[in-house]
């Protein structure tokens, strides 16, 4: 990604949509960031990121202040982000049960997980079908309650582009928001 016309253009309407409900304080986690579209479209934003995925290759080599870049097994035996925290973590096309509860146990007080991935019914359009990596009916919404987030927002529904799909969304906040923080209501 070469520019930020590119990254906004890329990023997830979602996120697009919730970042300014992200502090401007602390860093950002890039879960599963795969070629890096939210992680640049969120140091474009202004913020400090912590990109982790199994594969960094495309993103490795870029030259940002704000940014570093791990390699991380993110579906080992120990989970690698153990006693890390962030003002937020971002998580798109990406599903790992045995350790999505140690998301909210990484946000600050305030912090922000804003989550979209596949959901069931997506095997009618395509991959990813395999229900280990679907969410299940309001699954985001039941793990917010259980693990004390605050739901801004939640969406379970199809979509058509990029590609059909359905899918799960959820923007949610450990906590209270901090101060007051406008958030953007567009798609």
């Amino acid at each position: 990604m070469s520019n930020s016309h590119t990254a906004l253009e890329e990023a997830s309407p979602w996120i697009r949509r919730f970042v300014s409900a992200i502090p401007k304080n602390g860093v950002v986690l890039d879960l599963a960031c795969g070629a890096g579209r939210h992680t640049h479209f969120l140091l474009n934003a202004g913020f400090a990121v912590l990109a982790v995925d199994q594969n960094i290759d495309a993103i490795s080599q870029e030259k940002y202040p704000s940014l570093k870049v791990a390699r991380m097994d993110l579906e080992g035996e120990i989970w690698p982000l153990t006693g890390k925290v962030f003002s937020a973590i971002v998580v798109t096309n990406y599903l790992y049960r045995p350790y999505l509860a140690e998301l909210p146990k990484m946000l600050t007080d305030g912090g922000v997980l804003l989550y979209e991935t596949f959901a069931q019914g997506n095997g009618e359009f395509g991959k990813p079908s395999n229900p280990d990596f679907l969410l299940k009916t309001g699954e985001l919404l039941s793990f917010s309650a259980q693990n004390g987030l605050k739901v801004l927002a939640y969406e379970d529904l199809y979509i058509d582009y990029p590609k059909p799909a359905m899918i799960q969304r959820l923007c949610a906040v450990k906590g209270a928001l901090q101060g007051h923080i406008p958030l953007q209501f567009r798609a």
